[in-house]
């Protein structure tokens, strides 16, 4: 018994090797089909940063971090973002229909609106065949900013591309759910699906589809192949620290100046260096990693839509917030069930409980502008927040104190 004991765990042992090394022998694959996107480039595949083997998998999470890194709405005024989303957008409605992608790779952008346009091609063509919903096709400078945006909304179907990341299907940043002190009616995480025809567009990726919840407290991040499988961490508690961003939320990086190309990809806060105040970012399919100050980073975390008068349909919806319009004053948020963009003041969002954000604006108290806190609930009637600032210090604060 003890013998057929010993070797069914040697068994399940090895199957658990291998099953990690097959594993992180196909995340290294994927990998080495991406290279850096060039979109100065008129070749499709460069400007997607992907090889021309690239399967479907690839060309997607490809378009997914180019589209929403240069999203308009997210770049506010800025000709560049519009361009360049544009670029992508048009590579992507290429390179993702099978036979344009054909005919892209025998006889480049021309021979694609050469075939759009109905004429033979050499060997006898493939017939016709149309571009993304809405009519339009693929060739450099062929796809409108509407067309694009049309594109966009149709790739992700009623999915939030937006929420999250690193192949976790279903995830987005934010804190671990949300949790009001009055009652809001419904129930469940809003934020589950999310991608490519309602499935998230990373689920491919290390088949982490449906997955949910946020990747706080995890210690997963990136490829979350970083351990030995089934091994428990042995690490000592750590104390609770209520003016750090946890470990695992997803951000942008904003306003860097020496890595300025990095400004808007997007990462997953790894840990936070208490001597030097700076937090280490992994960036989004990649290994690297950037030491960030709080003031260089853009937490994606939901929320609710509150009080609105002018359009009070909004009220009770969730989104993603994708960026912060300093000269507004204005969140620009997704909302996903929309399939559009909402600009917001903070005294309209509620933070998600969790949710570590900055005081500013205390008139009354102006020492506690520039410190950090963690939201511990919502009250509803007064539209405040009780924020913990120390494992001793909770204070309530309007919600328009509390600036991500």
């Amino acid at each position: 018994y003890h013998y057929c004991t010993q070797q069914l765990r040697l068994l399940h042992i090895l199957s658990t090797h291998l099953i990690y090394y097959i594993t992180r022998e196909t995340v290294n694959k994927q990998y080495s089909k991406m290279v850096a996107p060039n979109l100065n480039s008129k070749d499709y595949y460069q400007i997607l940063g992907c090889s021309r083997d690239a399967d479907e998998s690839a060309l997607k999470k490809a378009y997914r971090k180019l589209a929403v890194k240069w999203h308009p709405d997210k770049n506010v005024d800025s000709q560049e973002a519009t361009t360049n989303f544009q670029k992508v957008s048009e590579a992507y409605a290429t390179l993702s229909d099978p036979k344009k992608r054909q005919m892209y790779d025998q006889y480049g952008e021309e021979g694609v609106k050469a075939h759009e346009a109905g004429a033979d091609m050499p060997g006898g063509g493939m017939g016709g065949f149309g571009g993304f919903p809405g009519g339009h096709g693929g060739g450099m400078g062929g796809m409108s900013p509407e067309e694009a945006q049309q594109f966009f909304a149709h790739a992700f179907g009623g999915g939030d591309p937006f929420g999250g990341m690193f192949g976790m299907g279903g995830m987005g940043g934010g804190g671990p759910g949300i949790r009001f002190s009055s009652s809001m009616g419904g129930g469940g995480d809003p934020f589950g699906g999310g991608g490519f025809g309602g499935g998230d567009p990373f689920s491919a990726f290390l088949g982490g589809g449906g997955m949910g919840g946020s990747m706080r407290g995890s210690g997963m991040g990136g490829r979350g192949m970083r351990g030995h499988p089934g091994m428990r961490s042995s690490m000592p508690s750590v104390a609770k620290q209520y003016d750090v961003i946890p470990q695992g939320t997803i951000v942008s990086l904003k306003g860097l100046v020496n890595k300025s190309n990095l400004n808007g990809d997007r990462g997953v806060v790894k840990q936070y260096i208490s001597q030097s105040k700076r937090y280490v970012v992994e960036l989004e399919d990649s290994d690297e990693t950037l030491s960030a100050k709080p003031e260089n980073l853009l937490q994606h975390v939901h929320v609710r839509i509150h009080d609105i008068q002018s359009q009070p349909e909004l009220n009770g919806e969730t989104g993603t917030i994708i960026t912060w319009c300093p000269d507004k004053g204005r969140y620009s948020i997704y909302v996903a069930s929309l399939k559009k963009f909402v600009s917001l003041k903070p005294c309209n969002v509620v933070l998600d409980s969790g949710t570590v954000a900055k005081v500013t604006g205390v008139e009354s108290k102006p020492e506690l502008n520039g410190r950090w806190g963690t939201i511990k609930n919502w009250v509803s009637e007064s539209n405040k927040y009780d924020v913990q600032l120390s494992s001793n210090q909770i204070i309530r604060l309007k919600v328009e104190n509390m600036i991500l």
